[in-house]
């Protein structure tokens, strides 16, 4: 039996710079796209996605209605070249409706910011179905994790393990570009993320993750033995 009823499926969503180029280069990116999360949620046709982020993030959530959402955000993390988001439909074609608005909405941004023509993602956005309860158990520490390869204390991670547990910890509460601040209770960008699935299963997702690490860290000590 699943862990997880069948009255949803999940998918794992990413995209990433054509040529593995850079497509977040500076703030002012990452709030553009992360914006573009609530903004392109919604079956109505996306207008001016050609625009430069104002300083006054409240007017682009006045123009968010969560009633209006085509698709569930459960996870995100934006990394240098490219994203992950963790989706659920909450209509009949909202992922890919939306998946189409937020990354022509972002590229004719991209483009339009930095005097560039051509396409900007490498290809067809990658989706990947969680479908096994190993796979769903593991999905979103995978996701939030991501940032740790920007952690100079835990370079490498990947292949080695991590080395610095509470610096592993402490590095992934600060990272603002993903949903983990908000799965900890400290409002980043609540109205983007839906919590309460996840929530609901892990009860406390910090000590969740804080437990992955810590897996990751004594599987990689017993390989060094």
């Amino acid at each position: 039996m699943s862990l997880y009823t069948d009255e949803m499926e999940l998918w794992h969503v990413l995209n990433r710079g054509v040529e593995k180029r850079n497509i977040f280069l500076d703030v002012r990116d990452r709030f553009r796209f992360v914006h573009g999360l609530l903004l392109f949620n919604t079956k109505r046709p996306a207008n001016n996605t050609t625009y430069i982020l104002s300083d006054n993030h409240n007017d682009f959530r006045s123009r968010y209605d969560p009633e209006e959402r085509i698709v569930d955000v459960h996870g995100w993390c934006l990394m240098k070249n490219h994203y992950h988001l963790l989706l659920s439909d909450k209509v009949d074609g909202g992922l890919t409706l939306f998946l189409r608005k937020l990354n022509i909405g972002y590229a004719k941004y991209f483009n339009e910011r930095y005097d560039r023509d051509g396409a900007l993602f490498q290809g067809k956005t990658k989706k990947v179905p969680i479908r096994k309860d190993a796979h769903f158990l593991h999905i979103l520490n995978y996701i939030h994790l991501n940032p740790l390869d920007f952690d100079s204390a835990n370079k490498g991670w990947r292949n080695v393990g991590i080395k610095d547990l509470r610096g592993a910890s402490t590095y992934l509460a600060k990272y603002r570009w993903s949903s983990y601040q908000d799965y900890c209770g400290h409002k980043n960008f609540p109205s983007v993320t839906n919590t309460e699935y996840f929530s609901g299963f892990f009860k406390n997702v910090k000590s969740s993750t804080e437990k992955y690490l810590k897996d990751i860290q004594l599987d990689s000590s017993h390989m060094l033995e």
